[in-house]
């Protein structure tokens, strides 16, 4: 026998607001890592999740693509959890990638995220 509980959100507005902007976060950190992470891969380097989080970090609140309008970063809106999760997911879907490829089940390579086309969530 399954006990769980369902809980069904009724957000305000602006905490429906921040659920979608955090959704947005991680699908943009995903695709972020899985870009580098593929680049990485074709450069002859063996990426892992650690190090991929590590070079996001130090890029983060600087390069013009994390920032916003006014030059400010828009991750520290966010909470942190939404865009440190992904690294872990997509280190745990390559593994699972490279298992399944080693023991001939049918596999693919984990795939970008858009908006849309995939469950969005965070943590």
């Amino acid at each position: 026998m399954q006990l769980t509980h369902k809980i069904a959100l009724r957000p305000t507005p602006e905490q429906a607001d921040y659920f979608a902007r955090a959704c947005g976060t991680v699908r943009r950190v995903w695709n972020w890592a899985l870009d580098e992470w593929k680049r990485q891969y074709a450069a002859g380097c063996k990426p892992n999740a650690m190090a991929l989080k590590k070079q996001f970090n130090a890029i983060k609140y600087r390069d013009p693509q994390w920032l916003d309008e006014d030059g400010q970063p828009w991750l520290k809106t966010i909470h942190r959890d939404a865009h440190a999760q992904p690294f872990a997911y997509l280190e745990k879907a390559w593994k699972r990638y490279f298992a399944d490829r080693k023991a001939g089940k049918p596999a693919s390579e984990p795939q970008f995220k858009k908006k849309g086309r995939c469950r969005d969530s965070f943590a």
